[in-house]
């Protein structure tokens, strides 16, 4: 059954909170224009970065020896990477020799959901009636039901150990004749299970421990647990399950889950130093060097890459425009609250100053991002400074045409 908490809020508070959201909506406005402009930035010396790495870069064909001619150069090649490091997750025993070594965990557990709803009354003050519920599911750390709202299901969660992912990653890695730096290591990729040996002792000794923790939260189970002959720990392929049912899984179940990455082949981008690959730095100082796994040719992994600096700036783009229209309606909030002594009125205010900000939002984000162009590429951004124009002298004679309009009528 779901709990529920009612807040009735009182028109003054409301008011003091709107005058408080000023402050926080000027913030808001000044972190996305700045934003806004860094992230232009980026855009443009990311992209006269990629363009400069692939004018001068060199394609190889065969990197099993080490060439000194090719000492500075930045190169493209594909072939097998190799490590002979051994990884090993001590908290387990578990260890392979591997590229990269990987434990996921989860929890099963209580989680927590609240949804409210507010309701503006004659007089400016707010209801606000918050609705906890609650379900059973898996997730990635332990949840503290000592917070949760209702009584019923505080202290209803319990875990049996407490552990983290975690990544045990090769400091030794070779590409044909050449060691690959930290960065191209971590974006070596292919997960694969990794088999599960633990000795019957080791088995023992952790069903024994789980087990009075289980026993001793029998009570908050929907059934008993406390059998003598019951297994609490479960070996299946490259998952250890801590429970006493994989299948119907209880509150404080527990599921480690281990995967390794191997050598493989590879295509890599970056600069020879001796025996040494290492990022190429650019004129404006950023840096490049990339891994693709399998074979990709220079072409691909370029055009990759300046799919990925486009889409990470639509996306900072769009989340940048947003952060000023939610910033604005922080600083215009005020209008609203204080006509909430009636409700009708207050609502359609609202929709007003929505569109507003909407609009004026839309203009303050072209504008920053045309200056931004205007520091960084002076001829893309006069284009976008006439886009702008045009747009605003479209709202103003649309707003006198429909003054004239009316006084018409009149």
């Amino acid at each position: 059954m779901a709990y529920q908490e009612t807040k009735n809020i009182s028109y003054g508070t409301r008011v003091s909170n709107s005058v408080k959201g000023i402050g926080t909506g000027f913030m808001m406005l000044l972190a996305a224009t700045i934003m806004l402009w860094w992230n232009e930035g980026r855009a443009v010396k990311t992209t006269k970065m990629l363009n400069e790495a692939e004018k001068v870069t060199v394609h190889v064909e065969d990197v099993s020896e080490a060439d000194p001619s090719l000492n500075g150069k930045l190169i493209h090649a594909t072939a097998f990477t190799h490590t002979d490091d051994s990884l090993c997750d001590r908290n387990f025993g578990i260890g392979a020799v591997a590229v990269k070594l990987e434990r996921e965990v989860q929890y099963y557990q209580w989680v927590e959901y609240k949804e409210t709803e507010t309701k503006d009354k004659i007089g400016g003050s707010q209801e606000e009636v918050t609705t906890y519920t609650y379900k059973q599911e898996w997730v990635g750390a332990p949840v503290d039901s000592r917070e949760f709202k209702d009584p019923a299901y505080q202290q209803s969660n319990f875990i049996v150990m407490n552990v983290e992912d975690k990544c045990y990653v090769a400091d030794n890695v070779t590409f044909g004749a050449y060691r690959l730096p930290k960065n191209l290591i971590h974006a070596i990729s292919g997960n694969i299970p990794v088999e599960l040996d633990f000795s019957k002792e080791q088995i023992e000794n952790w069903n024994k421990d789980v087990k009075t923790i289980f026993e001793s939260k029998a009570s908050n189970q929907t059934d008993s647990l406390a059998k003598p002959e019951a297994a609490y720990v479960h070996v299946n392929g490259n998952v250890l399950y801590f429970g006493k049912q994989p299948n119907s899984p209880h509150i404080g179940d527990m599921s480690i889950t281990f995967t390794k990455v191997l050598p493989g082949e590879a295509s890599v981008i970056a600069e020879v130093n001796g025996t040494n690959l290492r990022p190429f730095v650019a004129k404006n100082g950023k840096e490049f060097s990339a891994l693709t796994m399998g074979t990709a040719s220079m072409e691909e992994m370029y055009q990759s890459e300046h799919t990925i600096n486009k889409n990470i700036t639509w996306i900072l783009r769009i989340a940048g425009l947003l952060l000023v229209i939610l910033g604005l309606k922080g600083i215009f909030s005020i209008l609203t609250t204080l006509l909430k002594v009636l409700p009708f009125l207050a609502n359609i205010a609202e929709l007003g100053v929505n569109l507003v900000c909407s609009v004026l939002g839309l203009v303050w984000s072209l504008l920053v991002i045309a200056l931004a162009w205007l520091f960084y590429r002076p001829v893309i951004a006069g284009v976008l400074l006439v886009v702008i124009i045009a747009l605003v002298v479209f709202l103003v004679r649309k707003g006198k045409s429909e003054k004239h309009t009316e006084e018409t009528v009149v």
